[in-house]
């Protein structure tokens, strides 16, 4: 691992206490509110910068200390003794350093839009696409996310063919983002007199939900259709055509909504389209970057089988960490948290690479 030069380390230092110097003068509320995040983002940053260079003050004291000849013999064993416990602990708290300048996703602290799909496999599928939905709910209860439902379309034999959530909260888009993708699932379907393990699949789409969409939607660019619909997860039957289904035109996106009001649900689909169009644009700027480098876990291919859920043997294993858990039961329950550190912990690890290989 490269060292990082002092002179950096000094720079993030000086940064944070010119953005500290400035919120105790400055005057206009949207750089008030800048500035906090800057100081939030930095102090954590600067705080580490100041432990290192802290560790390496230490390490040299201790190293001119050993090699001065004149040192008596018990301080220099006790400096050789210092030494060594610096050396362990330095790289450590570096790397932590490491990985606080690694480039940020603007949109890992934000909301996210939650697509769960039922794909090969039939009245099977649509089970699991259930699963899965209800596996993504239960995580985000358990962190106090909210979750608002989009559009729901129920599969004939339970599950849901298509299901399309916000879930609001700090970082949520960041900490779900590896979960794009095709999961597949083995495993013997109720329906099965023979006791034959199937084998179907779900996609899984996590879009993220900037603060400020800053697209123009241009009305002859969309054509608006109106159409009758059960309701928020089929539990109801709306007598009127109150679901509405917006195209965009140049892109052919298409995007529902299918609650109660017609209004609520124009205002929802207009809101999904420019949210689409922002991933689009997303997209495309990725595609553009991964030409010099694609990472393993980050390329959001969504049509890479990406995880298999292994009923009989109890397993889930994700193919592109090759990491493998013998709690699919826990897990399908939402416990999913050992998975999506590997997820990111592998992430990190490429990134750090890519950035000391220049």
């Amino acid at each position: 691992m490269a060292t990082l030069p002092e002179s950096r380390l000094r720079q993030m230092i000086d940064r944070f206490e010119q953005v500290e110097a400035r919120m105790g003068v400055a005057t206009d509320a949207k750089e008030i509110v800048q500035l906090s995040r800057d100081h939030s983002e930095l102090k954590r940053v600067a705080e580490k910068a100041r432990e290192v260079l802290m560790l390496r003050g230490q390490l040299a004291e201790a190293e001119a200390l050993i090699e001065d000849t004149t040192a008596d013999r018990d301080f220099v064993n006790m400096a050789i003794e210092e030494r060594g416990e610096l050396k362990a602990r330095l790289p450590d708290i570096e790397r932590e350093m490491q990985l606080m300048l690694l480039p940020k996703d603007a949109d890992d602290e934000g909301s996210a839009i939650i697509e769960v799909r039922a794909g090969t496999g039939g009245d099977e599928a649509a089970l699991f696409a259930g699963d899965l939905w209800r596996m993504y709910q239960r995580y985000a209860q358990g962190r106090k996310w909210s979750i608002e439902l989009v559009s729901a379309t129920e599969g004939e034999m339970g599950g849901y063919k298509e299901v399309v959530a916000q879930v609001n909260g700090a970082g949520v888009f960041g900490r779900m983002k590896f979960e794009s993708g095709v999961h597949r699932v083995q495993r013997v379907p109720a329906t099965e007199a023979q006791g034959r393990i199937h084998t179907s699949a779900a996609t899984v789409a996590i879009l993220p939900v900037p603060e400020e969409v800053n697209i123009e939607v241009r009305d002859q660019d969309i054509r608006i259709d109106t159409y009758r619909s059960s309701g928020a997860g089929g539990q109801h039957v709306n007598k009127t055509d109150s679901a509405v289904r917006i195209t965009h035109l140049p892109t052919n996106i298409v995007v529902t909504s299918s609650e109660k009001s017609q209004h609520e649900n124009r205002r929802k689909a207009m809101e999904q389209l420019k949210i689409r169009l922002y991933e689009r644009e997303r997209e495309m700027k990725d595609t553009a970057r991964s030409e010099a480098r694609k990472l393993q876990v980050g390329s959001g291919d969504r049509s890479e089988r990406i995880r298999t859920y292994n009923f009989p043997q109890g397993r889930v294993t994700d193919h592109r960490i090759n990491v493998t858990l013998y709690s699919l039961d826990k897990f399908i329950e939402g416990d999913i948290d050992e998975m999506l550190d590997a997820l990111h912990a592998e992430d990190q690890a490429e990134r750090l690479a890519a950035m000391e290989n220049g």
